[in-house]
């Protein structure tokens, strides 16, 4: 009887390897410090092909990427960055100090009701540019009259623009136009993840509950990039903290941190324990700078409960992850920027001489967003629409700043500071693609928080 050998494709977008991996994996491998010079050969005639079609060329690949991870570092790599949590917390700096007290129920509900609000309001923003390049959002918004930018995006722009940048046509429901609740996307999707396994699993959840939490809760089509490789090796049952780097050339990805935020927000106060549970979320898909994303910017949910000071709350973030980071240098860079008085614009045009937004890599790279929501907090000034434009119209990873910031400033100022212009056009409505989750209320979401706050 002959076998059965079912067909198999080699040229889907999200289950091969692709040649455009393997020159993320390389400029991966050189910012990690990784000594590839044994299989540099084999980078080199691999991309020299038309593509990795066929499944010799695909073991060929994986092989490449598999023997990767056994290499050692270069000599001389200055950076100490560990992916285990207990010798993360060994190499932090001096903690800041921030006060203890956790504010009363009222004051935790308005705020956390703003970061939950901040969030879906500065994703909404920038979803309608997600993908696109800041020149491109520029001359849309000009050929409006509408830059700088001030509002939600309009799609009522002339047909020669429209044709040029294809911006109106990416996306329905996030158009000043046709704007009625906060549409599903994964920056959102996550924050309900969080909310939903602290409810499930409690205080003690583990890094194996979050990936039995996504495999029976959200489909795979709605994960991206490295979680779509680790929902991939959950399914091979390969488990955390392998599932994070087996095939993985997305591990530094800004994946985790727009995961971070729930657990900010149920850790009012407590940037120790938020940036732990933003570790074991982050552990299941990502390692180094890739969790340590997701820690920063859960602490400084934490902190912001109790901190209205920006560059305190950016410190408290980064008290909780290794000192000498390339994540904690960039950043501090940042902060120094800001206090030497260089301006917005030379500030980003500073991020520009590191990142560069028409590289796949760069553009939804862990750091890069990170030095640009650095940049919006900053030189925002507490103001949430200079905040959240801010956040978006440099570019690269628009709709994730653009929530990440507005969840950091929708904490420190609270709800009732929010400007009814960016939350009233959302009619207190989120939906999203976790199971039993579809549509919910922005309020309800945060009684809900609140509730667990109490009980962890």
């Amino acid at each position: 009887m002959n076998k059965f050998v079912p067909q198999r494709i080699y040229k889907h977008i999200w289950t091969s390897v692709k040649l455009d991996d393997l020159l993320i994996e390389k400029k991966q491998v050189a910012e990690e410090g990784i000594d590839i010079s044994s299989v540099q050969d084999e980078f080199a005639a691999l991309e020299q092909l038309e593509n990795l079609d066929t499944v010799e060329l695909q073991e060929r690949a994986t092989a490449l990427l598999d023997t990767i991870q056994t290499l050692p570092l270069v000599a001389g790599y200055p950076h100490r960055e560990p992916s285990d949590l207990e010798t993360i917390r060994a190499e932090r700096p001096v903690p800041v100090v921030l006060p203890t007290a956790v504010p009363d129920d009222a004051t935790i509900l308005n705020k956390v009701l703003g970061g939950w609000q901040g969030r879906a309001s500065g994703c909404l923003l920038g979803k309608p540019v997600e993908g696109e390049k800041s020149v491109q959002m520029r001359k849309y918004l000009e050929a409006q009259g509408r830059w700088p930018l001030a509002g939600y995006f309009s799609n009522q722009v002339p047909a020669a623009m429209a044709q040029e940048t294809d911006i109106h046509k990416r996306f329905t429901g996030v158009y000043e136009e046709d704007i009625t609740c906060m549409i599903e996307d994964d920056d959102t999707n996550y924050t309900v993840t969080g909310l939903a396994i602290i409810e499930i699993y409690g205080a003690d959840f583990q890094p194996n509950d979050v990936a039995d939490f996504w495999m029976g809760n959200i489909p795979f089509l709605h994960v991206c990039t490295a979680e779509r490789v680790a929902y991939l090796n959950f399914a091979e049952g390969i488990v955390p903290p392998d599932s994070a780097r087996y095939r993985n050339v997305y591990r530094e990805w800004i994946g985790a941190q727009i995961r971070a935020d729930f657990f900010g927000y149920v850790n009012p106060a407590n940037p120790v324990r938020a940036a732990e549970y933003a570790w074991r979320d982050a552990s299941i898909s990502h390692v180094k700078n890739g969790i340590y994303g997701e820690m920063w910017v859960a602490a400084m949910l934490a902190a912001a409960y109790v901190c209205d000071d920006v560059i305190t709350v950016i410190r408290a973030g980064l008290a909780q992850i290794p000192a000498n980071c390339r994540l904690t240098k960039n950043i501090e860079h940042i902060i120094n920027l800001y206090i030497d008085g260089v301006s917005y614009d030379d500030a980003i045009a500073d991020v520009r001489t590191r990142w560069d937004e028409y590289s796949k890599h760069d553009w939804c790279h862990t750091i890069s967003n990170a030095e640009i929501v650095a940049v919006a907090l900053l030189w925002g000034e507490k103001d949430f629409e200079k905040t959240i434009t801010m956040s978006v119209i440099p570019g690269f990873d628009t709709d994730c700043n653009g929530a990440t910031s507005g969840s950091i400033l929708g904490i420190i100022l609270g709800a009732a500071a929010l400007p009814a212009k960016w939350i009233a056009p959302m009619n207190d409505t989120l939906l999203t693609g976790v199971a039993g989750y579809h549509k919910v209320s922005l309020k309800d979401m945060a009684s809900k928080t609140l509730e667990l706050i109490k009980k962890i």
